[in-house]
């Protein structure tokens, strides 16, 4: 009733009541936007009775972060203190449904390993929706809890460690929902990040150390319902048109004994003289592409691929890396140090320092270019006739585990677009705020009321 008299009076009331109808459709269009930002939770223990059973809830209910620390809570102060936190890039509740097993079939899931967890657990949760700012918040609310700092690992830091059970640790593994460049299809990332849910478990309990784990991600995904994901399909509407997927190539992998460099892109275009040649059908998934020339160590790393004839001569580009361990951080980073283009005798050099990383990961960039519209990574001191764009590329030369990248570091800076329509959009509502407030309170009451017993009040026109 009262928030319906505070619409009614503004729809009917001051001058200034269409800002305040503005500000609160912004807020109720922001409000809507929140609600569609959760993510699953799935919590599993080797303790028994941490949880009770969730009660029934409404369809589409949220849990909150108020909710949520109430199942939290008796978990971190009676349960193991070693905690494990997945954390996945994108996960949603859609994912469980479309890359599930159908109808109990766990060999045609990409979760067997979690579904397994679940059954052999003591004790389990699982909350289908949970608010994003309680997700975004959760890191910091079980640092505050067990008192310890989180620890990001992987397998082989994993099985250096030596946990203890009365120790707390807070152990955060990173799980990517897809390959940066759209390599992996999302089924097989998802199976992958099972397997290493099903291998960090593995080692825990090799070692005989108590655990409780939790797997969410830090925003939902979009997941793309194709007929050939589920069995039996979705159904066809009426003159609905199968869209061809596109095409998807391998990587380039350099190899001496093992697979040491790898190399992927989704479009690989070159110009010289403003003439432009499409290279990625000559460079992925070909049998006898030319890499004579390229090399490996554990510092240094140079692909070499060559290409004839191209524009009338043969052409040969060198991605030049070099791995270094900065006392400072106390780990190995790579750099691509420059790319040559070497052609009838001349050389092109561009400098690509921008290309960097950890050197356990990849490097995935939406467009390495020369041109400046496309970002200007490819910088050369002195003009050149030879232009580049690489769409999608990805590159690893250090730490290669067969023909696949490891997790990307990737070239996108903290403040993207959306990031600062978010933040341009905060100011103008707390402008629109602020000048409605300042309004409300410059509002003056009367200070002189007619008496009908004296003479009547005039008000002087002032011209």
């Amino acid at each position: 009733m009262m928030a319906a008299t505070v619409v009614s009076r503004i729809r009917t009331g001051t001058r200034w009541a269409p800002v305040l109808w503005l500000l609160l459709s912004l807020v109720a269009v922001a409000a809507a936007v929140a609600a569609e930002q959760q993510v699953p939770l799935v919590l599993w223990s080797s303790d028994r009775d941490l949880w009770a059973p969730v009660a029934d809830t409404h369809e589409g209910h949220i849990t909150s972060d108020m909710q949520l620390s109430t199942y939290l809570d008796p978990a971190l102060e009676l349960g193991p203190r070693n905690v494990l936190l997945f954390l996945q890039d994108k996960l949603s509740i859609e994912d469980f449904t479309a890359y599930g097993g159908v109808f109990g079939n766990k060999q045609d899931s990409a979760f067997s390993n979690l579904e397994n967890a679940l059954d052999l657990a003591p004790s389990s949760l699982v909350l289908p929706a949970v608010d994003w700012y309680a997700i975004s918040t959760l890191t910091t609310y079980l640092q505050e809890k067990l008192g310890a700092s989180p620890l990001h690992v992987d397998l082989a830091t994993l099985k250096e460690l030596k946990l203890n059970a009365s120790l707390p640790a807070l152990l955060l593994i990173r799980l990517p929902y897809t390959a940066s460049s759209g390599l992996m299809a999302p089924r097989e990332v998802l199976t992958g990040n099972d397997e290493v849910i099903g291998q960090v478990l593995s080692t825990l309990e090799s070692e005989d150390v108590p655990y409780t784990a939790a797997l969410t991600a830090v925003r939902p995904s979009r997941v793309a319902r194709d007929v050939a994901m589920v069995a039996g399909g979705l159904g066809r509407q009426l003159l609905q048109t199968q869209v061809a997927s596109p095409a998807i190539h391998p990587p380039v992998s350099y190899n001496d004994t093992a697979p040491r460099i790898l190399f992927w892109a989704q479009n690989f275009s070159v110009a010289y003289k403003d003439e432009w040649k499409d290279l990625t059908s000559l460079t992925f998934g070909v049998e006898n592409l030319n890499l004579t020339g390229s090399f490996w160590n554990d510092s240094f790393a140079m692909l070499s691929l060559t290409y004839e004839p191209l524009f009338g001569a043969t052409v040969t580009f060198k991605f030049i890396l070099a791995s270094r361990f900065y006392p400072v951080s106390a780990r190995y980073w790579f750099t691509m140090e420059r790319l040559e283009i070497h052609s009838n005798g001349s050389v092109a050099h561009f400098n690509v320092s921008q290309v960097t990383g950890p050197s356990i990961y990849s490097f995935h960039c939406e467009y390495v270019s020369s041109l400046s519209k496309k970002g200007s990574l490819l910088v050369t001191n002195v003009p050149s006739l030879w232009q580049m764009t690489l769409h999608n590329f990805q590159i690893q030369a250090f730490n290669v585990t067969g023909e696949q990248f490891s997790y990307a570091s990737d070239c996108a800076g903290f403040f993207s677009p959306g990031i600062w329509m978010g933040l341009l959009t905060t100011l103008f509502m707390l402008f629109i705020f602020t000048y409605g407030l300042h309004m409300i309170l410059s509002l003056k009451t009367m200070d002189r009321f007619d008496d009908h017993k004296g003479p009547t009040i005039t008000l002087t026109q002032i011209v």
